[in-house]
């Protein structure tokens, strides 16, 4: 796929690289992603990490499956994205209704090397552009780079999943939630009630939590004022006092729990949206790690219980395994009688110590 985007590219661009052939930046651009295509092919399909050898990056990654059938969660970390060395991508993925697990491994199989075609390609059109100037803005003219890169990947991929005539995805969807770390930036992606967060340095010396997404419920002003103008409904059951859904028109159909999501064409009428909430963090040295999972973990964990398990976790390694194990727990004292959702977490730090040298195997129970 990058082969054939970086020929389609060449073909197109080499009138306007001879016209402006003292353009080296854009015939650089060229140059370096037909090298990164060469390279790295790499498309995920399964739960876990790639590491690279020497990495100064660590990342701790569990999914745990809850007491609703088969986990319906997925997730991927993927160290040099696109083969830059300052480059890494985190992926979480949340899925529900029949084809959930389905939907949500092909969004995560798809997502990460679709952005990263989006983002090389927009590269390329912004460096052949006389106007635009990189260094005039660099973090701006990366941010609005990674914005519509990412717009313009999930639009395709709710499409894709339309017409994809083996998984059913008329009343089954996901959630997804993602990052991209490039140098000390980090660019955060989401479309659902996953949630990231932030642990940081305070003043007194204290990690403290800094929310960086927007759970995507119904309730949300923004939200129910766009799904009530198309015709949508929310509301609560009354053995579910609480929790906002999303319905039909005229049947007490989905009931999706979330207000943005991929597939879920049943409703994609009535509201429901996959447009990703993007936005953007620089990292400083009092930013510790960052954590992404599941509403399966904060239905029932609060950012600073997440920030206070993971800090004390002596084993960088297992760190996500034991916030989902505190989870687990945090579920059956505060919401017994009620079945236990899948719950996966990604944590990735940013400064690693000696400690964090050692990888561990990711775990992935069935």
């Amino acid at each position: 796929m990058f082969n054939g985007l970086a020929r389609t590219l060449l073909t197109k661009k080499t009138k306007s690289l001879k016209d402006n052939c003292g353009n080296s930046d854009a015939r650089e651009a060229i140059e370096s992603m037909m090298k990164d295509a060469k390279k790295n092919d790499l498309i995920l399909r399964s739960s876990g990490i790639v590491n690279v050898n020497g990495s100064k990056n660590f990342a701790s990654v569990f999914s745990k499956r809850g007491q609703k059938g088969v986990n319906q969660d997925c997730c991927v970390v993927w160290e040099e994205f696109g083969c830059q060395e300052d480059m890494m991508f985190c992926g979480i993925f949340d899925g529900h209704g029949p084809w959930g697990h389905f939907v949500a491994k092909r969004v995560r199989e798809s997502l990460p090397s679709s952005l990263l075609c989006s983002w090389q390609e927009m590269l390329v059109e912004a460096s052949l552009d006389p106007d635009f100037d990189m260094e005039a803005d660099k973090k701006l003219h990366k941010f609005n780079i990674w914005k519509h890169s990412y717009l313009k990947t999930c639009a395709a991929i709710d499409q894709d999943l339309e017409h994809h005539r083996k998984i059913d995805s008329f009343y089954s969807g996901t959630t997804a939630l993602t990052i991209v770390k490039q140098g000390e930036l980090i660019f955060i992606a989401n479309v659902g009630d996953s949630r990231a967060i932030l642990a940081t340095t305070s003043d007194s010396g204290s990690l403290v939590p800094v929310q960086l997404t927007v759970d995507f419920k119904p309730n949300l002003p923004q939200e129910a004022e766009r799904i009530m103008q198309c015709k949508g409904r929310v509301f609560c059951l009354q053995d579910e006092p609480g929790v906002h859904r999303v319905w039909l028109p005229d049947e007490e159909s989905p009931g999706l729990a979330m207000s943005r999501a991929f597939g879920d064409y049943c409703v994609k009428d009535f509201g429901l949206i996959s447009v990703p909430e993007v936005t953007q963090r620089h990292i400083t040295s009092k930013d510790q790690f960052v954590v992404l999972a599941t509403d399966g973990v904060w239905d029932v964990v609060s950012n600073q219980e997440a920030v206070q398990i993971v800090s004390t976790t002596q084993d960088k390694g297992k760190s996500a395994k034991r916030l989902a194990e505190c989870a687990v727990r945090a579920w059956k004292k505060k919401r017994r009688g009620i079945a236990i959702d899948d719950i996966s977490a990604i944590v990735l730090f940013f400064h690693c110590s000696h400690s964090c040298e050692q990888i561990n195997p990711v775990s992935t129970p069935k």
